[in-house]
């Protein structure tokens, strides 16, 4: 019995669906390429080289993006200070925080903290997520629109 042709790419889409689930769950844990290729038992270049192929992004932007998402929330609570959320959400480097941060928010960290409790006090923490996710340069919707 013959497998299809497309197994193959059926079991790397499983595999890559596995290494984003665990970035989900574990993005406050110590991880790196190297740790999450070694959980799925390929090279980093070869994890790498697949999940941007099918997310369009590295694993490690993705776990960094997952990382601000969880920052925002925290810091729009106010009552952290950014090297604690820094080190809550996984980051063991506060300027690479900051800097991600910023790229990804358009503010840094501070600012964000100081403006983004008063921007959305009173909303449901729900909504309040959904409204202040960040949004990547790549993403964003054109501010005029496209003519033909």
């Amino acid at each position: 019995m013959s497998s299809s042709p497309a197994a193959p790419r059926l079991r790397d889409l499983a595999l890559l669906r596995r290494v984003r689930d665990r970035i989900d769950r574990e993005y406050a844990r110590p991880l790196d390429v190297e740790a999450l290729a070694r959980g799925a038992h390929v090279s980093a270049g070869h994890l790498s080289r697949e999940f941007r192929r099918a997310y369009g992004e590295s694993p490690y932007s993705y776990l960094m993006t997952r990382r601000i998402e969880r920052a925002m929330a925290l810091l729009r609570r106010g009552d952290l200070s950014v090297t604690d959320v820094c080190f809550a959400v996984g980051c063991s480097s506060l300027g690479t925080f900051s800097t991600r941060f910023t790229e990804l928010v358009g503010v840094p960290p501070s600012t964000y903290r100081r403006e983004a409790a008063q921007a959305t006090a009173g909303m449901p923490s729900c909504v309040a997520r959904q409204v202040t996710r960040p949004v990547r340069n790549r993403e964003a919707r054109a501010t005029h629109p496209q003519l033909a």
